[in-house]
């Protein structure tokens, strides 16, 4: 099963930039755009799949975008910046058929601290 996410690239002057604002916190890097697209895609995927796998909810694909093009004196653009959104099909996660349990840890011994002497040759 796939899903649409909207995403966002934008050019830098040196590479490319891009993220999903329906997912908080997954982004992507690259040199080209048709690289940008496939390295934001698997990062899309790996990070849906790490929220199934923690039971956190998948966020919907919303339907619009918004994105803020307003001059900031702060960070100023770099010439020739430009801004790409489009869609990108993304693979949903997989449900998991077993349960992970993790290891449980065996109770540490305490151990009472023992002075030893250092002797000189």
């Amino acid at each position: 099963m796939t899903r649409q996410y909207p995403v966002v690239y934008e050019w830098g002057g040196k590479n490319f930039s891009g993220y999903a604002p329906d997912v908080p916190g997954c982004m992507a890097t690259a040199k080209t755009l048709p690289l940008m697209r496939e390295m934001l895609k698997g990062a899309l995927e790996s990070h849906l799949q790490w929220m199934s796998d923690d039971g956190d909810p998948i966020p919907d694909a919303s339907d619009t975008v918004t994105v803020d093009m307003e001059p900031d004196a702060q960070f100023p653009q770099p010439r020739g910046y430009y801004v790409i959104v489009e869609r990108l099909n993304v693979a949903m996660p997989k449900a998991k058929t077993q349960k992970v349990t993790k290891p449980k840890l065996a109770r540490a011994k305490q151990i009472t601290a023992k002075r030893r002497v250092m002797q000189a040759a």
